[in-house]
Order: structure tokens, then sequence, then C-alpha cells
């Protein structure tokens, strides 16, 4: 069991979390704690824990400038940390995300509003690089998305078929657009930086 110390120098964020700021990192040259800290909503302490395991990972190492030196406070993501975060190459205009994450909120509310589809979606947020102001290209949007059975109680257990058309309907939803990536919903994912839908 660790010790009281042990605890304190573990990062509090989930790792899925710190992954998901890798992955906004793709195409960046370098980046400091503070991005770190602003996009996760992390103090500075939370920022410097986080670093130190992702590095003791080898998936980020300190910047090095010309003269081999470190440069003050920047990071850069290496391709262990890029792979390990499902980063892809920035291949879309940030105009292009941006029109398909509004064509998704507006495909939510048309699903929400009718009874006959089979769930109601009760969070939806979306992040990724598209909301980061100096970045040409971008990959695609990542979306959470929390489903809630119209008729259903909630003591009932999912099957596999449940999971199955909760699937289909994900995939209908993402309408076949290279420019979003739907996942379930997780509560890290609105204590970063992020852009509600509903």
């Amino acid at each position: 069991m660790p010790s009281q110390r042990d605890r304190s120098t573990l990062p509090s964020l989930p790792a899925e979390a710190a992954l998901s700021f890798l992955k906004d990192t793709k195409g960046t040259l370098a980046w400091s704690a503070r991005v770190l800290a602003d996009t996760l909503k992390i103090n500075r302490r939370e920022a410097q824990q986080a670093l130190a395991f992702l590095q003791a990972q080898g998936y980020v190492q300190p910047a090095r400038q010309e003269g081999s030196a470190r440069s003050a406070d920047q990071w850069i993501t290496t391709p262990a940390g890029e792979t390990v975060s499902g980063a892809k190459p920035p291949r879309f205009t940030r105009e292009s995300v941006e029109q398909a994450v509004a064509a998704l909120t507006n495909r939510i509310k048309q699903s929400n509003k009718d009874p006959r589809i089979p769930y109601r979606i009760t969070d939806a947020v979306a992040f990724g690089d598209f909301l980061l102001p100096d970045c040409a290209r971008v990959q695609s949007a990542d979306v959470g998305i929390r489903l809630a059975r119209r008729s259903a109680s909630s003591s009932e257990l999912r099957s596999a078929s449940d999971a199955q058309a909760e699937r289909k309907f994900l995939r209908q939803l993402r309408a076949k657009s290279a420019l979003l990536t739907l996942r379930p919903y997780a509560d890290w994912m609105r204590h970063r930086s992020h852009r509600d839908l509903l």
C-alpha cells in the first residue's frame, strides 16, 4: 500500500485526460507545463506531477535548444506518446472540423427531440486540437457522448446486443464523418478544455 508521501507524488488526473492532451500536441514543436495545466484545468503542482509521470513512461521529454541546453519549461511529445495517445497527423482545416462539430450538434438536438429514437444524449462534449488557436491543420475532433435509454430503468443491465445497438446509433450520429471521433463520455472530458454540445 503506498504511503501518504507516495500518493502525493502520483498525478491526480485520469490517464485518459493526460493522453488526450498528448494527442492535442501532435504537430506542435514544443509546449509548456502551463499549456498542459491550462488545457487539463489543473494547478501547476499537478501539472509537474503529470509531467514527471509522463516522462517516466517515456511519453514526453524536455525540449532541447540548438546548444543542447534544456529550454525553460519546454517539452515535446515523444513518438511513444503520440502512439499511446492515438494521435494522427493533423490533416484537416479547423473550419471543416468546426463545421462537422456544428452539424453533429444539430443532429444531437434533432435526435433528442425524436421520441422514436431509443436513446437520449445526456452529455456531449467536443475536445481536441481544433480548440487550440494556433493550429493551421488539426486532427478529427474527439466527442464524448453519454447515452440514456428512453424506456429502460436505471437498474437494468446492459446486454451485448444493447452495446451493439448503442455503437450502431453512434455510427449513425457520426454520419460517416472522418472529422469526428465519437467515444463514450467520461467525467474527465468536462474537466479539460472542451466545447459543450448540448
